[in-house]
């Protein structure tokens, strides 16, 4: 499946949950409170929506969240279930343990579609290399910073002036002096926020 380049707004409405795919601007002009009701021709009448469509539901706001094709998103949940633990809490941390996640929780990115530009720019070091793959998984104790090519650029000038206002999540941390982000420790469930249950995912592939 190719990936979704028409209106993000649309998205929202679909699923009916704000997804944060235009980072500020959903707070500021969110198409889904002036319209609430989904995309597409309106009826009357009320379809009974099955489990299985409710769970293929939570599976693609999880891919439209982090802007994952489907194949890519297969193999994050097997090797979600390659590692002990419970599985969806494992899918959560591999899903935000990519690099352009990171940045946009940095809050060196107002989205995570702009975080994925800045890194194929190669704008972003990783532990003093270039990074330019934005579905680079992270470690702990590992450094996000900026390459010299990144402080020239114009963005950088204003993550300058906006990212110290951005709260930073307490499994990484940032300097607002040189912009940089370290990861801490391993992201918990309960820190990403996602507007998805991981564990309706996991019975959608189980069936």
């Amino acid at each position: 499946m190719a990936r979704y380049r028409g209106p993000v707004c649309r998205l929202c409405r679909r699923f009916g949950d704000k997804l944060m795919l235009k980072g500020d601007r959903c707070y500021r002009k969110c198409g889904l409170e002036r319209r609430a009701q989904p995309p597409g021709f309106r009826t009357a009448r009320r379809r009974r929506i099955s489990d299985r469509a409710v769970q293929l539901k939570e599976k693609q706001k999880a891919r439209y969240t982090y802007g994952i094709l489907e194949r890519q998103f297969r193999r994050y949940y097997a090797e979600a279930v390659r590692r002990p633990g419970v599985t969806g809490d494992n899918l959560i941390r591999l899903l935000e343990m990519r690099l352009d996640n990171v940045i946009f929780r940095l809050g060196l990115a107002d989205s995570r579609p702009q975080a994925r530009q800045v890194v194929r720019h190669g704008h972003i070091l990783l532990n003093g290399r270039k990074a330019s793959i934005p579905s680079t998984q992270v470690r702990v104790n590992d450094i996000v910073g900026w390459s010299q090519r990144g402080k020239k650029s114009e963005y950088y000038k204003v993550v300058e002036e906006t990212a110290k206002s951005k709260v930073v999540p307490s499994w990484l941390a940032r300097d607002d002096d040189t912009l940089t982000g370290r990861i801490l420790r391993a992201p918990e469930p309960a820190d990403a926020g996602t507007p998805f249950d991981p564990l309706v995912i996991v019975e959608y592939y189980s069936r």
